[in-house]
Parts: C-alpha cells; structure tokens; sequence
C-alpha cells in the first residue's frame, strides 16, 4: 500500500513550541522576490477590502470562463 502524503494546514491559534505545529518560515528567512509579491498582494487585499471593490472577484470569474 503506498504511503499517503500528509498535508498540513497552520493553525493560526497552536502555542508556536508545540511539537506537534509545523513551524511557520520567518519572515526575513524568505527570499526577497517572495516578501515583496506577497506584501504587493497583502496591500491589494487590504486596499480592495477598504474601497470594497470586487474588481478581483470578477476578474477571477472571468478569467475561469
């Protein structure tokens, strides 16, 4: 029987010396090509949460067709 792969979700809530919580990468340890995409997307979201714009949602709709 092969073995399954294990995937595993962060718990945002898990004390972070539990043995048993994957460890979440620092920060300053990602590359930098990776920090700076994923602080773009964070501003994005942020400044389409306060607008209230769904402009992305329907692009993605759009995009699936």
């Amino acid at each position: 029987m092969p073995r399954q792969r294990q995937s595993y979700q962060f718990d945002l809530f898990s004390h972070p010396q539990d043995a048993e919580t994957a460890q979440t990468p620092q920060w300053q340890t990602l590359p930098e090509e990776t920090r700076q995409m994923l602080t773009k997307m964070m501003v994005r979201l942020i400044l389409e949460h306060v607008s209230g714009d769904h402009a992305a949602e329907r692009e993605e709709v759009h995009h699936d067709v």
